[in-house]
């Protein structure tokens, strides 16, 4: 009885509301702070995909099995994919899991994610390994986690997967990517990764986990980085494009 009625006080002067709409909802965990709705408002990347970057394929472009915005760019990940389009609610999903320091948004994200690999029957029982893209360490202490991880903790659980977390590191600070065009975004992630276990790399077919794509530029600088160092596939997967 007691612990109903400090329950009621606590919604009462502290109400929790969905993250997305702000509309009051009832929730049992941190977790739980999206409403079903806005669940269902999330967009899906639905086939024919892009070959290259895995975005969807609009009828023009299905013949050449790309899109027009991978015509001209040399990717270094063998291929990529991800379950929804980086609009509406999971953008702001993502945001505020990155920025808003809500890192228990990996576990529902990361179930996305663990859903579409079985959809669509992706190859990850021939993955060798699972490499999130990593924060340089000035960055990670001010988030205080890398989002990357914790969906690659997620999938790792869930497809029993090792996750190599210090395999590939951030060796230099870089500018926040949001504001750059895409030329400035490619040059200022160059050499920005570096490989410290190459003997773990080295003939390894890999799973590179990272939050979003748009331009590619950090996931491919870091596929780039792994294939250096003797990866022999590597795939991207993210949560959204």
């Amino acid at each position: 009885m007691l612990s109903g009625l400090l329950k009621g006080l606590k919604d009462l002067i502290y109400p929790n509301y969905c993250l997305v709409c702000k509309n009051r909802i009832e929730a049992a965990k941190e977790r739980d702070l999206v409403c079903p709705a806005c669940w269902d408002k999330v967009e899906k990347n639905l086939p024919p995909f892009c070959a290259s970057c895995g975005r969807h394929l609009d009828a023009k472009a299905i013949e050449k099995n790309a899109c027009a915005s991978c015509s001209n760019v040399k990717f270094y990940f063998d291929r990529a994919f991800s379950p929804c389009l980086y609009t509406g609610a999971i953008k702001k999903l993502i945001h505020e899991f990155k920025y808003g320091g809500k890192d228990y948004l990996g576990e529902p994200l990361g179930s996305i994610i663990n859903t579409f690999i079985r959809d669509y029957n992706l190859p990850i029982e021939h993955l060798d390994f699972i490499v999130p893209v990593p924060l340089h360490k000035s960055r990670q202490r001010e988030r205080e986690f890398n989002q990357a991880e914790i969906l690659s903790r997620q999938i790792g659980r869930e497809f029993d997967k090792e996750v190599l977390t210090d395999g590939l590191i951030r060796n230099k600070p870089t500018r926040t990517q949001t504001e750059l065009t895409p030329q400035e975004r490619m040059r200022n992630v160059e050499k920005s990764f570096l490989v410290t276990k190459p003997q773990l790399i080295k003939d390894k077919n890999l799973l590179l986990i990272d939050d979003v794509l748009t331009t590619g530029a950090t996931s491919n600088e870091a596929a780039k980085s792994l294939k250096e160092a003797g990866a022999k596939i590597v795939l991207l997967m993210t949560l959204a494009n």
